[in-house]
């Protein structure tokens, strides 16, 4: 019961402060917290990118012009607690994989405005 109380004391701390600080600033963090991912769910994430990084980085060198399989790629092994348009563009608000995610962006976009066509 101890366990209990304490992890009750600490979401509730975690819902005090995220009120006190913007968590507009930090939208990778919030959707964390706010999906409850795991500290281990959290690095397989980032291993992943840091694999679909590479990847991009090699296959632009290549001369490669469509990165779509590394946006599927990503969506079909992405944690299915998190929204992976959601996540591509706060990752890109803060910073990670800049690249990578102005590639997944620039697909996002192409495929809405491909849908509204239809």
């Amino acid at each position: 019961m101890g366990t209990l109380h304490k992890n009750g004391v600490s979401s509730f701390h975690i819902q005090l402060l995220s009120k006190i600080i913007d968590m507009d600033q930090y939208p990778v963090i919030k959707l964390i917290i706010e999906n409850n991912i795991s500290r281990e769910e959290f690095s397989e994430l980032i291993q992943m990118l840091e694999m679909l990084d590479e990847s991009y980085v090699q296959q632009k060198e290549e001369g490669f012009m469509d990165f779509t399989s590394l946006l599927v790629h990503f969506a079909g092994m992405l944690n299915e607690k998190l929204n992976p348009n959601h996540l591509i563009f706060a990752l890109k608000k803060e910073g990670y994989f800049p690249s990578l995610m102005d590639e997944f962006i620039k697909i996002i976009k192409r495929d809405r405005r491909g849908n509204r066509k239809s």
